[in-house]
């Protein structure tokens, strides 16, 4: 279970992003491919839930949770800045077409990821997908992105375009070579840089700072970790890790073990084997109540968290809701 966004993280997915943006463009003018007329690239009827609407963490939602951006909010906020960042382009002489926003939701509606934050814990899914997600989370709608000169990455991130290199292990992919991004030059015929690229300029034409949503994101983390120290959980998971031993398991501390059991080559199984081990999973946690002890103790520890920082989580959420606010209007105009 992977919390998202720490500080380091952010540098290196604004990278990623921008790595992305691959030269070939000849022209000033570039457009993300079609999707087919009757299927819409952003389907709001796949948002993820409020809350996970069955198994063993049906409808539990954490305390820190009031504070963090859902994920239709991030698609606002995202859809306007996206909006943003073309005009801004268009300033420079660029005409592009960056990829819409929300097009392939994932299962958890914010940070908590409280649908695999213990891990698993749907014994339906468990029992036909394993530790694979459910079928609905593993469309992809394709959307072609852009394929910027490095000039044009420049101006839209305020950094120089990533050098990459393809993976020597075998598996695929891409790294971002060390030390490869530069500061942006300071104009473009004559014009100044934003600070930040369009992109960090969109984000203060609607005062996001994403700082905010780093800051609660971080405090969920920490409320994770400590609940994993605590008494009453390291005597619920022991009690699992015994359940799993007796069905056959073996030597599983966590049930982040199994879940990384359950995987094979950055893939879920759905062997026979990674479908016993789920299901096995999920009623060895029912059976010791894990999930509930689980959550119980943490949102004692998230409610400690927001009595100690309650007037920097109000000061978040009434940044958020104005950045929704001007995010909503940026569309409307």
């Amino acid at each position: 279970m992977s919390l998202r966004r720490t500080a380091a993280s952010v540098a290196a997915i604004a990278a990623t992003v921008a790595a992305t943006l691959m030269t070939g463009c000849g022209s000033n003018s570039t457009s993300a491919q079609k999707t087919p007329a009757e299927k819409p690239v952003v389907e709001k009827d796949n948002r993820p839930a409020m809350a996970p609407r069955q198994g063993l963490a049906k409808s539990m939602v954490l305390p820190l949770e009031k504070y963090m951006l859902s994920y239709a909010d991030r698609g606002t906020l995202d859809q306007a800045t996206t909006g943003l960042q073309q005009k801004c382009m268009v300033d420079y002489g660029f005409h592009v077409t960056l990829p819409k926003a929300g097009a392939n939701p994932p299962p958890s509606t914010d940070d908590a990821n409280m649908e695999r934050r213990y891990g698993i814990t749907d014994p339906d899914d468990a029992a036909k997908y394993g530790y694979e997600p459910a079928p609905k989370f593993r469309g992809h709608t394709n959307q072609s992105v852009p394929d910027l000169p490095g000039v044009q990455v420049e101006v839209l991130t305020g950094h120089t375009k990533p050098v990459t290199a393809h993976s020597q292990n075998g598996k695929g992919g891409f790294y971002i070579t060390p030390d490869s991004v530069k500061p942006a030059r300071a104009s473009y015929h004559g014009k100044a840089l934003k600070k930040g690229g369009c992109v960090g300029w969109s984000k203060r034409q609607i005062e996001l700072d994403d700082s905010d949503a780093l800051f609660v994101s971080q405090l969920a983390g920490k409320s994770l970790t400590a609940s994993q120290r605590d008494r009453a959980v390291r005597k619920a998971i022991s009690a699992w890790s015994s359940c799993m031993d007796a069905k056959g398991h073996k030597n599983l501390a966590d049930p982040y073990q199994a879940m990384t059991q359950g995987v094979t080559d950055g893939r879920a199984s759905k062997s026979r084997d990674g479908i016993e081990l789920a299901v096995d999973d999920v009623a060895c946690k029912q059976r010791t109540n894990l999930v509930r002890i689980w959550f119980g103790t943490e949102s004692q520890i998230e409610n400690k968290q927001i009595a100690d920082n309650k007037a920097k989580l109000e000061a978040i959420t009434a940044r958020h809701g104005k950045a929704l606010s001007a995010a909503r209007s940026q569309q409307a105009g």
